[in-house]
């Protein structure tokens, strides 16, 4: 029996840190498309990648994984030389990965609440509500995060409760809202180029700037009762273009 496309996620990113090469077969090398700028595309194959990077003694672990028709999405906590946390997205095409994005960022918190970057439900519920929480959270994204309207925030929440786990900030949306108004650090949010859904899980990849910097953002949302619950994300600087190693972009 074929494992499930988030079983080979999971144990394509392990063998990062295992070295074994049966999982690598998931991935068309020959069209694989790779959106990390800081990765050469086609210069060392993915075994010898793997290979080396397992004799660092890496530790690899997939929070949460889901699946959205050809895209897996992963939450992973990575200890390679420091400690970072990312997300993963791949694209399918039939019973192959062709194609890769990811966004990383050092593990920092707890936040002020408690939480770390990672820690909360890991099971997708509510199969059946995906279309409906896909569209909760891209009217959130494009109305409060890039429109800037937060007078229609509190329309996402219930009662202004909220789940934080980005480590700068405490739970509910008191401190959100804060942080997006606060002109010295509020991240610039100008263009949501996907939204992956699976169930009350939601994931939007944006784009924009944080203090003048070009910047990568990955929200993460879990929907309870037709509101946004609980929130994860990472933060990662888009280097230069001259220093890319591929030229497919960051998005």
């Amino acid at each position: 029996m074929q494992s499930s496309k988030t079983d080979q996620i999971r144990a394509l990113l392990k063998s990062i840190e295992t070295g074994e090469p049966g999982p690598i077969a998931v991935v068309n090398q020959s069209k694989y498309i790779q959106h990390n700028p800081q990765t050469h595309e086609g210069s060392e194959g993915l075994e010898a990648l793997f290979k080396r990077l397992s004799l660092t003694n890496p530790r690899v672990n997939v929070v949460r994984a889901f699946e959205d028709g050809n895209f897996v999405f992963g939450h992973t906590e990575y200890d390679f030389s420091s400690q970072r946390i990312g997300f993963e997205v791949f694209r399918y095409d039939g019973d192959q990965v062709v194609e890769h994005w990811d966004n990383i960022q050092a593990r920092k918190g707890p936040s002020s609440s408690g939480h770390s970057m990672v820690d909360g439900p890991v099971d997708a519920t509510d199969l059946n509500q995906t279309e409906e929480n896909r569209a909760l959270v891209s009217a959130f994204v494009q109305q409060v995060l890039i429109q800037r309207d937060h007078a229609h925030m509190d329309d996402y929440f219930q009662e202004r409760q909220l789940i934080q786990h980005d480590h700068a900030l405490a739970d509910g949306t008191d401190a959100l809202l804060a942080s997006l108004e606060n002109r010295a650090t509020a991240k610039l949010y100008e263009k949501c180029h996907r939204v992956l859904a699976c169930g009350n899980f939601v994931l939007a990849v944006c784009e924009g700037h944080q203090e003048g910097r070009h910047s990568s953002f990955y929200e993460m949302f879990r929907i309870e009762n037709g509101k946004l619950a609980e929130h994860w994300n990472t933060v990662e600087t888009v280097p230069p273009r001259e220093v890319w190693k591929n030229d497919n972009g960051k998005f």
